[in-house]
């Protein structure tokens, strides 16, 4: 049995058919977080783009950062948003920001009890989730309370 935060039977997410965040994908499966970095103003962006949302260059790659932020913002859902869910209950989605990489935001699960209470500002880490039986096999990264 596996330890999957949200039920099994939703989309899988892949790279897109372009490419352009594949190495983001391949970092998570490898348990590390990269994110787009611009080798013009040195500056980190998500999501992945064909050019800099600061300078507008089109040099662009990916870097490895800590994986641990703070919470800049949650929702906790009730609704079951996909028919995989319609038993799933509760769930909470965080928007993550990590200092460390140029304030960008990230979103994820926050995984633990669904009805936990949730700060502002709070720490926190990414969780790997694999799914390596999955076709394709992919990895989702949610987020814990490091406190």
């Amino acid at each position: 049995m596996n330890d999957y935060y949200l039920n099994q039977g939703l989309p899988k997410p892949v790279a897109s058919p372009d490419g352009l965040d594949g190495p983001f994908w391949e970092a998570a499966q490898q348990g590390i977080l990269k994110l787009q970095k611009c080798r013009g103003c040195g500056k980190f962006q998500w999501g992945p783009e064909w050019i800099c949302h600061r300078c507008h260059s089109f040099d662009l790659g990916f870097s490895e950062v800590d994986a641990s932020g703070r919470i800049y913002s949650y929702e906790r859902v009730w609704h079951p948003v996909h028919p995989a869910l319609k038993e799933q209950g509760a769930y909470l989605v965080v928007l993550v920001e990590l200092p460390h990489a140029d304030q960008v935001r990230m979103v994820g699960n926050l995984i633990g009890d669904a009805e936990q209470d949730v700060l502002i500002g709070s720490d926190v880490k990414a969780v790997y989730e694999h799914h390596p039986d999955d076709d394709p096999s992919h990895t989702l990264i949610n987020w814990a309370l490091t406190q």
